[in-house]
């Protein structure tokens, strides 16, 4: 028979007490402590064999894994995946609501022909999802439907189906019997990605797992949940805006910080091949405030447009605003323009913006982000078809950054003439222009003379 264990444990770090009490010893939190009552007994699934025991084996004996990826229709799903969806891997996928998690996934799963596919919904019906299913306009004879919230229920049709992909819709609606807890509660986070864990390393069954996210952008639930799954996806962009991103922050099978980008249409997210296009709106008019970055995101080069808008402060204090940008890091510039270069941004409001809705944290985005204020400051439209690619330092001067010779490729491909940067200048055949300076002081001097 079952024996059942009661603890209290925190909703927002997961650390189990053996009593209740206000504060929570593990990360200070006060008033997060919530009764669980735990059942030591396991319900036995039909149709799983458990696996042999594991015993130690040498590394050189273990014969290699054959490539047999499940590449999809969709190359930025691919591309984010690290070349298709692993046979046996968890992918867990977070974003806003709204932003597209449920429709990428169901298109994904009308796009596989020859495989079949289990979606899971806890959140809609069935009836529902039809009606999404129609206007996506997609294949949907291998594409089984089934709404419930039981997990041990669910891994039943799992193992019954053996499909080639099973997408959960979401993980915090799941919940187990043996715990006597709320759906989407740490207990249940972490027992049914432990479950579905087991399931697929034990059948070879891919697993994507749509998840909710807090009012601060962070994964619901106990941070175990991203150690334990393959890979992790986030779904960025407005949602008032047509694009998507699709961006890579954990990956055991491929590289991280891999993008992909879509749009978003009547019928559903379009892939698109050449996002470099859809960030930059200003290429041959120069418009004071305007500059382009050559940024790497994971393998791909993309060259985004960053604008800039200095005015007269209208208030005690300055205001400081930046999208798709760190927040300190322009306040570091700001000092730096100020300190090193003669500007005088005390009294002035600053608001940056990277269009697009996109996010970089690539340093090469400074040097542009730098030129971008100093253009709006000074009212001096950048030179037609510059583009920069360099790291700003806290005394003023540039640094080189890595991969110039892809992001040159990738200047000359979208017709811009120069690129400036930092460090020696690279050897390589191009048409494009390279000067390069040390300091930031030069480089003003060098675009802002005689204009």
């Amino acid at each position: 028979m079952s024996k059942t264990k009661t603890t209290f444990r925190c909703q927002a770090c997961g650390t189990p007490h053996e009593k209740w009490q206000g504060k929570c010893k593990g990360c200070g939190e006060w008033n997060t402590l919530l009764e669980e009552v735990m059942e030591t007994g396991t319900r036995k699934l039909q149709g799983w064999v458990a696996p042999e025991p594991v015993v130690p084996i040498k590394l050189e004996d273990i014969p290699p894994v054959p490539g047999n990826r499940l590449v999809t229709p969709d190359p930025e799903m691919n591309r984010v995946l690290g070349g298709g969806i692993v046979p046996g891997s968890l992918v867990l996928l977070g974003g806003e609501p709204g932003i597209g998690k449920s429709t990428v996934l169901l298109q994904l799963s009308m796009e596989l022909p020859g495989n079949s596919v289990l979606y899971i919904s806890g959140e809609e019906s069935s009836a529902q999802l039809s009606m999404r299913a129609e206007r996506l306009k997609g294949d949907n004879s291998g594409l089984w439907i089934y709404t419930e919230n039981q997990l041990e229920l669910v891994l039943e049709q799992v193992l019954r189906l053996r499909p080639d992909l099973v997408i959960v819709d979401s993980i915090q609606t799941l919940y187990s019997t043996q715990i006597e807890s709320t759906p989407g509660s740490v207990a249940q986070i972490r027992e049914t990605a432990g479950k579905l864990m087991q399931v697929a390393k034990s059948t070879g069954i891919p697993f994507f797992l749509i998840g909710h996210i807090t009012k601060d952008g962070a994964l619901a639930g106990p941070k175990l949940l991203e150690h334990m799954v393959d890979t992790v996806l986030t779904f960025e962009g407005d949602r008032h805006q047509q694009f998507r991103i699709i961006r890579t922050l954990k990956n055991r099978f491929g590289s991280t910080m891999e993008l992909g980008v879509y749009e978003m249409t009547e019928k559903g997210l379009t892939p698109v091949l050449n996002p470099s296009e859809l960030f930059m709106s200003h290429m041959s008019d120069p418009t004071p405030g305007i500059a382009v970055a050559a940024t790497l995101e994971g393998s791909r080069t993309l060259l985004l447009e960053i604008q800039a808008l200095v005015t007269e402060s209208a208030y005690g204090s300055p205001q400081r605003s930046a999208t798709g940008y760190d927040q300190r890091r322009l306040n570091m510039m700001l000092a730096v323009l100020e300190k090193k270069c003669g500007f005088r941004l005390g009294n002035r409001d600053v608001f940056l913006n990277f269009t697009g809705g996109i996010r970089s944290e690539d340093p090469a985005v400074d040097l542009a982000v730098a030129v971008a204020v100093a253009s709006s400051l000074l009212d001096i439209p950048v030179p037609p078809l510059t583009i920069f690619s360099a790291e700003v330092g806290l005394t003023g001067e540039i640094r080189p950054v890595p991969r110039i010779a892809q992001r040159i490729a990738e200047a000359g491909r979208m017709g811009f003439h120069t690129l400036i940067t930092a460090g020696d200048k690279p050897e390589i055949e191009t048409s494009v222009q390279l000067p390069t300076y040390s300091q930031l002081t030069q480089v003003f001097n060098a675009i802002f003379t005689d204009k």
